[in-house]
């Protein structure tokens, strides 16, 4: 069972892993898109790091904390970046709402919901060179690993290991969705930087739970 301390650690760890990526995410965005998915990832970071004293103090409510990160996701994120991470951490705050605590199935669940609100959103599904292609692995192996019993840093472990193989995927298909599209066949063999993001996302939770030496 995870509280405040959890998602707010687990917040700051995501931050500071995307700032730290920046440039890489710039430079792989500059392949198939506009170049600058790591420069407005990274802008958002530094406005929750900002955010989280507010947090810590104001909020205990697990779903309002996610919905205050979806909308700044929605405000601050340029691009199409901002609506589908918003819509993502908005859809998983609902199943949250006024709960001060998350066991590991909340997270599961959480996570589903999120990846289906994108799903929606962008009105697209995997194998179209998207975020989602690393948001569907990750959300079965999460549901599986759960289903199996395993601790919630073992959870965030096999949806960070599915991403990251739904990062690769997406090296060898076409883009059939955003910007990416416009270049067609080109847009084989480069990453999906949106992909990328939620891999590295996974990886800070994973992280964040491991060193809270969370059940």
């Amino acid at each position: 069972m995870t509280g405040k301390e959890f998602m707010l650690a687990a917040f700051e760890a995501i931050s500071h892993n995307i700032i730290e990526h920046e440039e890489y995410l710039n430079h792989l965005d500059n392949a198939i898109g506009d170049g600058d998915h790591g420069t407005n990832m990274a802008r958002f970071s530094h406005i929750i790091l900002k955010d989280l004293p507010e947090f810590s103090a104001a909020h205990d409510d697990l779903g309002e904390i996610m919905h205050h990160v979806g909308m700044r996701c929605i405000t601050e994120i340029g691009g199409s970046a901002g609506p589908l991470f918003g819509k993502f951490f908005l859809q998983a705050s609902l199943s949250n709402k006024n709960n001060t605590f998350m066991e590991a199935a909340n997270w599961v669940l959480a996570f589903e919901e999120g990846t289906m609100g994108v799903a929606q959103i962008g009105q697209s599904t995997e194998g179209e060179k998207t975020m989602l292609d690393a948001l569907f692995p990750a959300s079965r192996a999460m549901q599986e690993t759960l289903e199996e019993g395993k601790s919630l840093p073992e959870i965030f472990l096999a949806g960070a290991e599915a991403a990251e193989k739904g990062v690769e995927f997406t090296k060898t298909i076409q883009a059939s969705k955003g910007r990416a599209a416009y270049i067609g066949q080109r847009s084989i063999g480069h990453q999906d930087p949106g992909a990328t993001t939620v891999m590295l996302m996974l990886q800070s939770m994973h992280k964040t739970a491991v060193d809270m030496h969370v059940e």
